[in-house]
């Protein structure tokens, strides 16, 4: 039995350093100089480095996985509104908008805010639920 409920919410928070930026830049070949060069940063309209948007994203995988163990991510819809920056505190919000108890899956609607509580980043996922996660199959 698929053990979500629409309106259930978790939430997990990273504050996003300079080392994960460029460890993220690292593991996925994606050196784009506005996340790793100070300088260039500075003449682009953002004003200095930001964030990879993917590994913000990362913050709501990570509280997917936190609070379904087991779960298969299906898709991400994400909205980049804006930028994070290092040392920013990211609050990856999610809240369960429907469970579709057959086929063991869920949809969520998905924010990331700042320190601020700006949204930094709105979407929606689905997610796939197996028995060993809290789905029926």
């Amino acid at each position: 039995m698929c053990n979500a409920r629409v309106g259930q919410k978790a939430a997990f928070s990273k504050t996003i350093t300079v080392a994960d930026i460029e460890a993220f830049a690292a593991a996925t070949g994606d050196k784009n100089p506005v996340h790793l060069d100070d300088g260039y940063a500075a003449t682009t309209r953002f004003g200095g480095r930001i964030a990879h948007g993917i590994l913000t994203v990362g913050l709501i995988s990570a509280c997917i996985a936190q609070n379904w163990p087991g779960s298969i991510y299906l898709s991400q819809q994400a909205r980049f509104v804006k930028p994070v920056r290092p040392n920013d505190r990211v609050t990856a919000d999610v809240e369960v908008t429907a469970v579709d108890v057959p086929r063991s899956r869920i949809t969520l609607r998905t924010v990331c805010m700042n320190q601020n509580g700006e949204p930094v980043v709105d979407g929606s996922a689905e997610v796939w639920l197996p028995r060993e996660a809290g789905g029926g199959l």
